[in-house]
């Protein structure tokens, strides 16, 4: 589907070049001689390599047609996940590097969001939160500042995070999986 250029936004899936980009920044600008142009950084789904690329304002650019489905994650493999269709029960097999860093908290029974390209997976998304108890962390000393001073956690999937003074082991968290940060203690 064409698109205007003024209408990119980061975390857009573009064809161009024969390739998918996935959009990371774009800067507007408007010189004092010529039309304006928008500057796009974006990286290759398969490869990782990154581009730069000039649109002018009234260029039209090709967004990518991306299905999303909903799937059942029930266990991996060597490197495939194994997913359930949680309506007609079908299993599908997709190659966990798509997760990335947030794989880290798959957890049994959990569903993900498969992102396809013309039935090819090119991403798995993971919800944006889970909850998870600490395992091990340091005791609390009296008397120690409390303004924002954080301190490590080992979750029970292993992950370390930090976590402010007040958790103790046993206590569930809430964690971003994106950049696997302290939310909030669950309720």
């Amino acid at each position: 589907m064409k698109i205007n250029a003024n209408s990119i936004r980061p975390g857009n899936v573009l064809e161009h070049k024969n390739r998918l980009w996935v959009v990371a920044k774009i800067a507007h600008t408007q010189p004092g001689k010529g039309g304006a142009y928008i500057q796009v950084e974006m990286k290759d789904i398969k490869e990782g390599t990154k581009l730069n690329e000039r649109f002018r304002s009234s260029e039209d650019v090709e967004k990518a047609h991306l299905e999303e489905i909903s799937y059942q994650y029930l266990y991996t493999d060597g490197n495939q996940l194994t997913l359930m269709d949680t309506e007609n029960y079908e299993q599908v097999l997709v190659n966990q590097e798509l997760a990335g860093d947030p794989l880290d908290f798959l957890q049994d029974g959990m569903m993900i969001s498969v992102v396809s390209h013309d039935g090819n997976p090119i991403s798995v998304q993971l919800p944006e939160h889970v909850t998870l108890a600490i395992e091990e962390t340091e005791a609390v000393v009296k008397g120690q500042t409390a303004a924002s001073s954080n301190k490590p956690a080992v979750l029970e999937n292993g992950v370390r995070i930090m976590v402010p003074p007040f958790i103790n082991v046993g206590d569930k968290v809430v964690v971003k999986t994106s950049d696997r940060s302290y939310v909030e203690r669950a309720k």
